[in-house]
Parts: C-alpha cells; sequence; structure tokens
C-alpha cells in the first residue's frame, strides 16, 4: 500500500500551466468541451465544485445546501437551492484543459440543457445510486442522443441509504437503451462506501483521510469478498472491448491476453463513437471518486480532433459546407446562449468550432445576413470574466458587441459563409398575464422583457389587444415564477401577475373550402380582395402550411403575401375560443381582383374572412397541452394518489417499485394539475414527490370544451362541431 501524492502532483502541473493560461497554447487534442447532465437532485452541481476544487480552480469547496455552490451564481439559484441557468467554466486537470457546462437539472429549464448539448463535445451524466435512471435523466438522455453527444456515467451519491449500484446499471440498460461497460465499481455501499476499484487499471482508491478526498490510498489488492464480483466485471469489460475492434475481437477469441493500452485505446474510439458508455462510481458530496471520473473524461471524452468537422449548409448555395476543427481553417462559431449582463450589457456564449475570432474584429452573421463586432471577448468562470484577445478552434467563449446575434445564429468568415445546424426548442404550455404597478414601471416593463425573450427562447411575450393586458409564456409555472422574480430585481419592475393560464390550441378535424370578398365602394377609389380558400387538417405537431395553387394569374402574385398574412393573423387570433390555430394546411386555389380597386389591405381582409369561414365548417377541435407526470411516493399513500390523479382526468400508465417506494407514471391535463404540488403534499403528509413535464397535445371533450364556451366572452366563438 503507497499512499499517493497524485493530487499534489497534478496541482503543480496546474499551476505550471495557469502561467501560460493568457496564450492559452494547449493542443487541440488535449481540450474537452464537456456539460454536467442529470436529474433535478442527482448532484450536478456538486460534482462540478469537487471538480473545481480538485482542479485548483476554486480554493474552497461551495456547498449547494449552504447557498455557497460557485456555479449557482445567481441569488435566486443560492435561495432555492437549484441551478437555474447552465453556468460555464474552464479549467485544468493535468496538462488537460477542460471546458465545463453545468445544466440545470429542472425540467422547465430545459432549454439550458438543449442548448448545452448542442455545442459541446461530451458529457458526464450523473445518477443518484438509490433513484437510478429518473424521468428528467430519461430527458437529457434523449436530447444528448439527439446530438450524437458521447457520455460517460457517474452513479452519485453510493452513500445513501438504499444505494443499489447493480440496480442503477439494470436501469441503465432498460431505461436508457445504451450499452454500459463499468470501469470503477463502489467498494462498499450506504454507510460503509469508502472508495472504488479501477477494474481496467486493477487497482483500489480508497478515500479515508478528512483532506476534502483530496489525498486518497491506492492499493493493488482486491478488496477482501469482491474477487468474485470484480473477476466477472473484468470479464465483461475485455469482451465489451473487444467486440468494438476487429483486431481485438480476434485476439479474445483465440484466448490471447490483450495489453491495458490496447484495451484503453479501443475504449476510447468506442465511446466516442457511441458504442460503449464507461460507468463510475462516488459520492461527490463526500468527496469521494470524483478524481478518476476527472481521468475518465481525458482517457475517453473527444477532443476537437476526435470530432474532426462540422457540417453545415452554404446559404448562397444551398450547398454542403465542411469545416475541419482546427486553428488554420476559415472562422466559424455558433452562438448557442445570450444573457444580460446588468454590467456588461449583452454577453453571447460562441463555440469557435474553426478557426479564430480576435477581439475588435468583425464576424459575418450568416443565419440574419449581416456583419456584427466582436468588441470584447471573455472567458467565464460563472459570473466571473477575464478578458482575452483571441479566441481558438475549439474553444467556448463570451462575446460582448454582438447587437442582434441570438440564440441559434451562426457566425463564419464573410468570404465562406456556413449556417450550422439550428436548435429547436420546446412550445411554451403555460402563459400568466402581467400588468405595471405605476407608470414608471410601464415604460421599463417592456425594455424587461425584450432583455428577457432574448435570453431565453422557451421564453415569449404578446399584447392581448382586446383586454390590454400583456402575456407572458413559458414550459412551466416555476420558470415563470423565476422570470417574473428576475425582472423585479434585476430590472427593477414592480408588476400584478395573473393565475397561470394553459396555451390551449385550436386544430379542425377535416377539410372544407371558402370564400372570402371584401369589397368596399367609397367616393374615390374603393377597396377590392376577393379570393377561394381549401382547407385540410395537417398531422399533431405539424404546424401550419400555405400552398399557392392559384393558376393563369386569377390573383396578381403581388397579392398572394397578404391573403397569406390575413390568414396567418386570424390563426394567431383563433376561432373557437381564441386561442392559436394550428396543425392545418392552407390552399390558395381561386379569386378575382379589380385593376383599380385591388390592394394589400383588401386581400389581407379577404383572407381572413375566407379562412374564418372554411374553419368554421372544418370541425373546429380545441386541444390542451398534456403532462407526463411522475410520483414518487411510500406504498401507504399510493392508492390515494393514484385516485386523486384518476379524478384529474388522469391516464394512468404504469407504477414501478424503487427501493421501498412506489413510482406512479400518467399522463395528466395541465389544466387539471393547478396547486398538484401542494394537494400532493398535503395527501401524502408531505413525503410524496412530484415530477411534472410537457408531453403532447390532445383533443379537449367535448362537455368541457362546451362549458368553456358557455363561459368565454371571445367575440369570435362559434357553436362546437
Amino acid at each position: 500500500m503507497s499512499k499517493v501524492s497524485n493530487f499534489e502532483l497534478r496541482i503543480s502541473i496546474f499551476f505550471i500551466i495557469m502561467a501560460d493560461t493568457i496564450s492559452r497554447n494547449v493542443p487541440l487534442d488535449k481540450i474537452r468541451n464537456i456539460g454536467i447532465i442529470a436529474h433535478i437532485d442527482a448532484g450536478k452541481t456538486t460534482t462540478t465544485e469537487r471538480i473545481l476544487y480538485y482542479t485548483g480552480k476554486s480554493y474552497k469547496i461551495g456547498e449547494v445546501h449552504e447557498g455557497a455552490a460557485v456555479m449557482d451564481w445567481m441569488d435566486q439559484e443560492r435561495e432555492r437551492g437549484i441551478t437555474i441557468v447552465s453556468a460555464a467554466t474552464t479549467t485544468f486537470w493535468g496538462d488537460h484543459r477542460i471546458n465545463i457546462i453545468d445544466t440545470p437539472g429542472h425540467v422547465d429549464f430545459t432549454a439550458e440543457v438543449e442548448r448545452s448539448l448542442r455545442v459541446l463535445d461530451g458529457a458526464v451524466t450523473v445518477l443518484d445510486a438509490e433513484e437510478g435512471v429518473q424521468s428528467q435523466s430519461e430527458t437529457v438522455w434523449r436530447q444528448a442522443d439527439k446530438y450524437n453527444v458521447p457520455r460517460i456515467c457517474f452513479i452519485n451519491k453510493m452513500d445513501k441509504l438504499g444505494a443499489d449500484f447493480e440496480k442503477t446499471i439494470q436501469s441503465i440498460i432498460n431505461k436508457l437503451g445504451a450499452n454500459p461497460i463499468v470501469l470503477g465499481f463502489p467498494i462498499g455501499s450506504e454507510q460503509d462506501f469508502r472508495g472504488i476499484y479501477q477494474i481496467l487499471e486493477q487497482k483500489s482508491y480508497i478515500w479515508s483521510g478528512e483532506e476534502l478526498g483530496a489525498k486518497f490510498d491506492v492499493r493493488d489488492e482486491i478488496p477482501a469478498g469482491m474477487e468474485e464480483t470484480i473477476k466477472k466485471y473484468r470479464e465483461q469489460l475485455i469482451e465489451k472491448i473487444a467486440e468494438t475492434d476487429d483486431v481485438l475481437l480476434d485476439k479474445y477469441l483465440k484466448g490471447e491476453a490483450i495489453p491495458d493500452e490496447e484495451l484503453k485505446k479501443a475504449l476510447r474510439a468506442a465511446v466516442i463513437a457511441y458504442k460503449v458508455v464507461p460507468i463510475f462510481a462516488g459520492s461527490s458530496l463526500r468527496n469521494k471518486g470524483v478524481q478518476p471520473l476527472l481521468d475518465a473524461v481525458v482517457d475517453y471524452l473527444p477532443s476537437p480532433v476526435d470530432l474532426d468537422e462540422v457540417k453545415g449548409i452554404n446559404p448562397k448555395t444551398g450547398a454542403e459546407e465542411v469545416r475541419k476543427l482546427v486553428p488554420e481553417e476559415s472562422f466559424t462559431g455558433f452562438a448557442f446562449k445570450v444573457q444580460i449582463d446588468p454590467h456588461v450589457g449583452k454577453i453571447t456564449y460562441v463555440r469557435v468550432y474553426s478557426g479564430q475570432i480576435n477581439s475588435g474584429s468583425y464576424a459575418y452573421n450568416s443565419t440574419k445576413d449581416i456583419r456584427e463586432r466582436a468588441g470584447r471577448l471573455l472567458l467565464m468562470h460563472a459570473n466571473q470574466r477575464e478578458e482575452i484577445k483571441e479566441a481558438y478552434s475549439g474553444e467556448i467563449v463570451a462575446v460582448v458587441g454582438l447587437k442582434d446575434t441570438s440564440t441559434g445564429d451562426t457566425l463564419c468568415d464573410e468570404s465562406k459563409p456556413i449556417i450550422l445546424e439550428k436548435i429547436s426548442f420546446p412550445e411554451p404550455v403555460i402563459s400568466l398575464a402581467i400588468e405595471p404597478k405605476t407608470k414608471s414601471d410601464q415604460e421599463k416593463l417592456g425594455l424587461a422583457l425584450k432583455k428577457l425573450m432574448d435570453e431565453d427562447p422557451t421564453f415569449s411575450v404578446k399584447m392581448d389587444h382586446e383586454t390590454g393586458q400583456t402575456i407572458i409564456s413559458g414550459v412551466g409555472e416555476l420558470q415563470l415564477e423565476v422570470k417574473v422574480e428576475t425582472m423585479k430585481r434585476e430590472f427593477g419592475v414592480q408588476a400584478n401577475v395573473g393565475a397561470p393560464q394553459v396555451a390551449y390550441k385550436e386544430t379542425i378535424s377535416q377539410a372544407a373550402q371558402a370564400e372570402g370578398k371584401y369589397i368596399r365602394q367609397t367616393g374615390g377609389r374603393g377597396q377590392y380582395g376577393h379570393c377561394f380558400l381549401r382547407i385540410a387538417p395537417l398531422g399533431r405537431g405539424e404546424g401550419f402550411e400555405f400552398v399557392n395553387a392559384i393558376k393563369g394569374g386569377s390573383i396578381p402574385s403581388e397579392f398572394i403575401p397578404s391573403v397569406e398574412k390575413g390568414v396567418r393573423e386570424t390563426l394567431e387570433k383563433g376561432v373557437l375560443l381564441g386561442y392559436p390555430v394550428t396543425d392545418l394546411k392552407v390552399t390558395l386555389y381561386d379569386g378575382t381582383y379589380h385593376d383599380v380597386d385591388s390592394s394589400d389591405i383588401a386581400f389581407k381582409i379577404a383572407g381572413s374572412m375566407a379562412f374564418q369561414s372554411a374553419a368554421k365548417k372544418a370541425g373546429l377541435k380545441l386541444l390542451e397541452p398534456i403532462m407526463k407526470v411522475e410520483v414518487t411516493t411510500p406504498e401507504e399513500f399510493m392508492g390515494t394518489v393514484i385516485g386523486d390523479l384518476s379524478s384529474k382526468r388522469a391516464q394512468i400508465l404504469g407504477t414501478e417499485e424503487r427501493g421501498n417506494v412506489r413510482i406512479i407514471l400518467a399522463s395528466v391535463p395541465l389544466s387539471e394539475l393547478s396547486g398538484y404540488a401542494t394537494t400532493l403534499r398535503s395527501m401524502s403528509q408531505g413525503r410524496a414527490i412530484p415530477y411534472v413535464e410537457p408531453s403532447h397535445y390532445e383533443e379537449v371533450p367535448n362537455n368541457i370544451v362546451q362549458a368553456m364556451l358557455a363561459k368565454s366572452t371571445f367575440t369570435g366563438r362559434i357553436t362546437a362541431q
């Protein structure tokens, strides 16, 4: 047994490298761009805080429960004990530079995870050893699948009562469909958890001292009583790695010994190709298992060199463009996050894929076809900033001075334009009315809402001209609550807020057609617009499609956009109950015009009239958002919880057993879930926990539509079909 000074060695290397951070001359193959992703309360931020401490970035460990986490820098994050916005930082482990983004776990802030994964090369998924794979774990895993992000799993909280490593592995296979490969096996569990056994290196890492986990013992022997288990996992490890490499598979089938270096090299290639997912264990809160995780990030997650290239579209020709991820290429960057800083102004986070960008230089926004000046470049450490002169391929930096660039825009060299794949975000499902308390608040409200919309693509604002109210919308009540609080704290806006309202939609159930004719004769020149529209339903979630089928010039081409504009405006206002109409195709197929009296406004009104008339014949239906609900409850309250859910028009999808609790899975209309968390707490003595996320839209039952129509004051309402 030898006392290792691994930590001190890495810290000394760190300080040598830090002397050169101004130039940041780290080879591309030694850069890792990673995100920490997981379900809420799995321990993402706690794990990130340990990484910052062991890499020397922080001189002390910041605890989430004490409101002192470095990465949770917002006052609201510290008060609530949750992550609200993704935070970026740069640190060093050995001679490798690691750019880390710590993401939120709460579903209301899923946009932060989405845009982070879009620009990351690899991710660490943190799982709770007692809870296993939870709902938001599945959601973020699917998001990572969408962008082909290689992952490592860190099974955290091995010291927690009920921690079960092998059961969690099974839930990774069953729920995520992944191919796990165990590299770090826990030594003990619950209160007996003391370290991990590194199966590939065949060494035990034991944390026994009180040095905040900075020091640990490395032993060559397998802990007593674990010999058979370790032998089984070692055989599995070799077999799974060999299956990913033809040369190693040949050796394995011949019974030849495979050197660890060859196994490690093949394993790295398999992880980058997303054939396997390495599994490690630990307890971040108890400072155990984080250093081997850092080694794994360096050893197995990809560098920009491994990913080789990024593809996009040339905006001028429509042809595919390819950029090598090297500094010698022309500049290509992707704006993935906008943040409004009270001191600096608008900060745009940019992943530099190729080439370099200099402070004070101009970049071409190919998405919007404009030139933007990058006034200053900043390296971010949560909300702390370090000014730099240039940023190279592989880096994630913040740019000050980009006035019109928003989330999802591509920045590039104007002589070599390229547009990279954009980011898709979930639609808002809940809204509330907001009004300023005083006249001075009214002036500030518009500015505050504009800035919040710039920051968050899932947050939208619209004016209800009939009531004069401002309506804000988002993906969850917590998100809107945070936005209102942010307006108060950061922008000084005092506002009255209405009760949350469900974001219903309208659609049609059958095809129909109608005529719209608008004729007005005054003393002089009149107005004349006349069109025929055909409407047909589309599949759920397909949105709106406008087709111009005019032949022979029956309507001049300059008036066709006016018809479409009239239709779109009516779609927004709704026909049945004033909610937006969606999932339909509108075809303009005939019409007439007048040489003198026809105008844009006349055809716009005619288009609106024709659409309303057709919609009323097409079997209008109301759609409501359905939420995926997962309730974790002790067994004695299970019947009560299911009964309450059934009374809310819930569809019970099934139940699961996890340790000594039961998980109830259900689909429930959002309109039935107002105040559900409080109701659930009262019926379960505070012991049941709900998890709610948007799922899909479904038709509202006719009896409920009739009741809503009876209460409605909407001027455009008609009898339900």
